[in-house]
């Protein structure tokens, strides 16, 4: 199987979307193909997917063709407490032992009905493909993990149509060996989750659930509750499509493999991911994508987090109680330098093969840590990234320890004075920097206007703010910038247009004049 930084760097990324065909933000429009109730294809949400399911297939477990079976050849198994049978279909593979239930061979198993205090355990032969429809099924365990995959080539959890399901552990297990599974939903093999069907799961003791192969959610309403982890794949981790409703004490959707070469990779390529964390939102050990979809960390430690964080389509916003989007982990430090721009604060920092890359979709933070981070470099290419930082001076609304290189999309980066990293010297798209004498209030409308008065920025503080970074295709380097603060603005995620009626003026500035803590006015000299 081939790393992911072969399939997802920016490069691989436009080939991928050039492949299928263009489209807005460089996406295309593929749909996920499911399955209905009858076994017939029929499409499924069709979200916008920037990576083809070509290229996913290359390099994940995933195959659209595994949602596709023979109606007529599935095996009914009807749940009941001391009571569970075979409905329908052959009972070779199905063996019932009490409120066990296990399933031992390849095939399609639909499973009904309730278990009080019972387990499904699929043991199958390594290259066994195991396809388990939930039609309406609730199990729950009072010893351990209600659903343990342990052993088969691939597990697929199909949510029937219409349908809602459960899926609740013990809080405390009775088997904790180094092995034993940690999860409500717990797999060996390669799992995979689809339909269009609906599951609550309930991880009470650990995880909700837990790939200890790859992970793929190709569709489904999902809703994960766990005292630890929410969503978990160990090779990599992939939405597809679909809902997903995670809160949890622990980090939220997340791939822990931090050692094998080219595994530990997180893609959100489609759907709706919403996490709710103690720790950290969204984590991988190595590359952190969002290709497309709708992605919302509503409360973290560190928001998004991997050793390197793609930002290529979709939309992505961030709230963290410390960093929002912390390029960090991985491998060592490699060599030491100034940050970009002059508002390190002073000093050299190490510079680690770490980095951001936005190049599309929008992405919006808010931080009480730094903003955007990066011990390595960072890149901005296209798309938007909005920055409503910190409010104390240890930290900062960006903080890149190598070089921000802008070169395209527009950036607004908000918060404290006290540590401005501005673009560096490879960026090849103007900005201007903004320093307050002194803090404005949330609501506060800062104004940036061109030399005829026209406003070609707008942005509204969401917290108080001494500074701000931004950089647009609307400024050209060289010429001043007036800054007003207060007018009316209509704005989306934060930036949008403006007007100067009762607006004051602050000061001005020049494009590209970088300085880390002057007002209006004040620069260092142009970057280019």
């Amino acid at each position: 199987m081939k790393s992911l930084r072969s399939y997802l760097s920016v490069a691989a990324l436009t080939l991928a979307v050039g492949l299928a065909g263009c489209s807005v933000a460089g996406s295309t429009s593929t749909g996920v193909s499911a399955v209905s109730a009858t076994g017939t294809s029929s499409a499924a949400t069709g979200t916008t997917q920037a990576v083809s399911l070509d290229t996913l297939a290359a390099d994940t477990h995933y195959d659209a063709d595994d949602l596709t079976w023979d109606a007529a050849a599935e095996v009914a198994v009807t749940l009941a407490d001391g009571a569970s049978s075979v409905a329908s279909g052959s009972p070779d593979a199905v063996t019932v032992d009490g409120d066990t239930v296990t399933i031992s061979a390849a095939g399609t198993y639909r499973l009904s009905g309730s278990l009080a205090d019972g387990q499904i355990v699929v043991a199958a032969a390594e290259e066994d493909t195991v396809r388990i429809i939930l039609d309406g099924a609730s199990v729950t365990s009072f010893t351990g993990s209600p659903f343990v995959v342990q052993s088969a080539d691939e597990a697929i959890v199909y949510l029937a149509d219409g349908t809602s399901s459960s899926l609740t552990d013990a809080a405390t297990y009775a088997d904790q060996g180094t092995d034993a599974p940690n999860a409500a939903l717990y797999s060996m093999a390669d799992l995979t989750i689809a339909g269009t069907g609906t599951l609550t799961v309930d991880g009470n003791y650990n995880d909700g659930i837990s790939s200890k192969d790859g992970l793929v959610l190709a569709d489904g309403t999902v809703t994960v509750d766990a005292a630890d982890d929410g969503i978990v794949g160990k090779d990599y981790a992939v939405l597809l499509d679909g809902a997903y409703q995670v809160s949890v004490a622990g980090d939220g959707f997340k791939s822990d493999n931090e050692e094998d070469e080219g595994r530990g990779w997180v893609l959100v390529n489609g759907g709706t991911l919403s996490v709710s964390a103690g720790d950290d939102g969204i984590k991988a050990y190595n590359t952190l994508t969002i290709a497309a979809g709708n992605t919302t960390v509503e409360e973290s430690e560190e928001g998004l987090e991997a050793q390197h964080i793609v930002m290529a389509g979709g939309t992505a916003s961030v709230t963290a109680n410390d960093d929002g989007v912390n390029a960090s982990g991985g491998s060592t430090t490699t060599a030491s330098g100034q940050g970009a721009g002059g508002g390190m604060g002073g000093g050299s920092m190490e510079v680690g093969d770490y980095t951001v890359e936005v190049t599309g979709g929008l992405l919006t933070i808010n931080s009480q840590g730094d903003g955007l981070d990066s011990n390595g470099n960072a890149s901005i290419s296209g798309g938007t990234v909005v920055v409503n930082g910190p409010t104390n001076n240890g930290n900062g609304a960006l903080d890149v320890n190598g070089e921000l290189a802008v070169t395209g999309g527009t950036v607004a980066a908000a918060g404290s004075a006290g540590m401005v990293v501005t673009p560096g010297e490879s960026s090849t798209q103007s900005g201007v920097q903004v320093t307050l004498g002194s803090s404005v209030p949330a609501g506060t409308v800062i104004q940036v206007a061109d030399p005829s008065g026209t406003v070609v920025a707008a942005f509204v503080t969401t917290k108080a703010t001494a500074s701000l970074v931004f950089s647009s295709a609307a400024i050209t380097a060289g010429e001043g910038y007036t800054v007003y603060t207060g007018g009316t603005a209509t704005v989306s995620a934060g930036i949008g247009e403006g007007s100067l009626d009762g607006a004051t003026e602050q000061g001005t500035v020049t494009a590209g004049e970088y300085t880390a803590e002057q007002g209006p006015g004040g620069g260092s000299g142009p970057r280019w």
